[in-house]
């Protein structure tokens, strides 16, 4: 089944990382693997005191894994830094043969990230420094020996950027703004949003703020991979809220994200139980929707 850009459907996890389920995230993890999901990603938020540190877990979890991927869903660039997030997916990137992709984010929650002594940004500020990351980190990866980039908000010089990236690494951003969408249609690999904010009836004019960008750089708009983080819970019984309900309902609103929104890639964020509700996505929604035999066409 294919998306109405003509991608491939994938499935994923999303799981919080809260230090206290660290077992449990080990062993959702090797179940997402064995149930054949295609990758996780894992939010990051340093300065919540319940969660483990993002990078971290993702090498732990690299280490017990083989074929699925990850990724920071999105990574918090005003405390890490376009340099050393370079730099740490070009490592984990080589630690897990080519497993690793970045999701970045230009910053929220401003108060905790400022008590953790990064910048308060303006929504300007903020956009500005996604775009100047983004060059950056392109930069790092490009095999080029020496870099130097001077920004309003980063700046490099003398950098010997190595080691490079197994593969080349994509770039999804988790942007809502025209502007940002903008951006990311000029500059980035693919989109992340997640469903408590990207509505489906918000989501329309935001992908063609996408396209747009794309198209005003020459890019044909199928290149960039549109991510979804699906929050609720399957359920036996009537359906609920909108994704609270059977695996059918599932299935048909998926289905409908695929084929009318355009998003190709759905990341499973259960509500709670999550061992339990990993294998019935994998088993019920996830099967029914990979060997469906219809083409959702643009």
């Amino acid at each position: 089944m294919e998306s109405r850009y003509g991608r491939r459907l994938e499935f994923g996890l999303f799981p919080v990382p809260n230090a206290a389920d660290l077992e449990s995230l080990r062993a959702q993890t090797r179940r997402a693997e064995q149930l054949g999901l295609d990758l996780i990603g894992i939010q990051d938020h340093p300065y919540q005191w319940r969660y483990l540190d993002t990078w971290g877990l993702v090498a732990d979890l690299i280490a017990r894994t083989e074929r699925i991927r990850f990724f920071p869903d999105v990574a918090n660039l005003p405390l890490r830094g376009p340099a050393m997030i370079a730099k740490q997916a070009a490592t984990l990137d080589v630690l897990s043969d080519g497993r690793f992709e970045l999701g970045l984010g230009s910053g929220a929650f401003w108060d905790a990230i400022r008590a953790m002594g990064g910048p308060a940004r303006s929504r300007r500020e903020s956009l500005e420094s996604l775009a100047e990351a983004i060059e950056i980190i392109r930069l790092f990866w490009s095999g080029e020996r020496t870099i130097a980039f001077e920004g309003k908000h980063y700046r490099v010089q003398g950098l010997h950027p190595d080691p490079p990236p197994a593969h080349p690494i994509e770039i999804s951003l988790g942007v809502g703004k025209p502007r940002a969408l903008g951006l990311l249609g000029r500059s980035a690999d693919g989109w992340v949003p997640s469903l408590t904010w990207a509505r489906p009836e918000l989501v329309p004019p935001m992908m063609r703020a996408i396209d747009e960008g794309a198209r005003a750089a020459r890019r044909d708009p199928g290149e960039i991979r549109r991510l979804l983080n699906v929050s609720g819970k399957i359920v036996d019984g009537d359906e609920g809220e909108l994704l609270v309900g059977p695996p059918e309902h599932w299935v048909d609103t998926l289905r409908d994200f695929a084929r009318d929104l355009g998003f190709d890639t759905f990341l499973f964020w259960p509500s709670d139980e999550p061992e339990e509700q990993l294998e019935r996505f994998a088993t019920q929604v996830v099967r029914a929707l990979r060997y469906s035999h219809r083409r959702i066409g643009r």
